[in-house]
C-alpha cells in the first residue's frame, strides 16, 4: 500500500481491504475516493503501479493465502471471505496467480 500523504485516495485502500468479501467495481472505488473512474485509474496507477482491478485481485489472493496459512476454513469459506464467490473460481485464480492449488499451498505453508 502506498504511504498516506494527504491524498484523496488515502482512505480508499483500507476501505477496500475491509470489503474484500463484497463485490467491488472500479466505480465503487471511484465513488469512495470521490473521483471519476478515469481519474481514479490514472491516480491509482501512479500510486501503485497497477490498475484498480489488478490491485483488488492481488489483495484477494493475499487474503486467501493468509486464511489458508492461519485457519482451517474450507476453500468454499475462503472463496466467500475473499470475494471470489465459489471454490472453483478461487482455485482457478489462485493457481493462475500463485502457481499451486489452494490445498497444496495450505499443505506447504500451514505450520
Amino acid at each position: 500500500l502506498p504511504a498516506p500523504r494527504n491524498h484523496p485516495m488515502d482512505g480508499l485502500f483500507p476501505w477496500a481491504l475491509e470489503r474484500l468479501d463484497q463485490p467491488l467495481t472500479v466505480e465503487d472505488l471511484a465513488r469512495q475516493a470521490r473521483m471519476s473512474s478515469r481519474h481514479l485509474g490514472r491516480h491509482f496507477r501512479h500510486l501503485t503501479g497497477t490498475t484498480p482491478l489488478r490491485w483488488l485481485h492481488t489483495q484477494r489472493i493475499r487474503r486467501a493465502q493468509e486464511l489458508l496459512e492461519t485457519t482451517d476454513a474450507t476453500v468454499d469459506t475462503i472463496a466467500a471471505a475473499t470475494g471470489m464467490g465459489t471454490a472453483t473460481t478461487l482455485r482457478r485464480h489462485f493457481h493462475r496467480s500463485v502457481g499451486v492449488t489452494p490445498d497444496a499451498y495450505r499443505r506447504t505453508f500451514r505450520p
